[in-house]
């Protein structure tokens, strides 16, 4: 399999960390008996950068990969760009 990197990676690979040591807190919450609203709180926040990450990955793929298939710039034909799109788009 090639090597498929975008210049948003790293930053995106940043959010998953953050959003790992976030869970890692929040286990520990569980732990130390912490209230569920607590709980739930810090969950929904660890979910939601989870999510910024994701739709990144998402829009960077949007504006590099499919873009460059619409334009003819990749070798993809607009009917594999099309359902390259359809597929992704599952995700968001």
């Amino acid at each position: 399999m090639t090597q498929h990197i975008h210049e948003s990676h790293p930053d995106i690979v940043k959010r998953l960390k953050r959003a790992e040591g976030h869970l890692r807190r929040v286990i520990e919450m569980f732990d130390d008996g912490r209230s569920c609203l607590d709980l739930a709180q810090q969950l929904h926040a660890v979910e939601k950068a989870i999510a910024e990450a994701k739709k990144a990955l998402i829009h960077d793929h949007v504006d590099h990969c499919l873009d460059a298939a619409a334009n003819g710039g990749s070798g993809k034909s607009a009917k594999n760009a099309l359902a390259e799109f359809k597929a992704i788009s599952r995700y968001l």
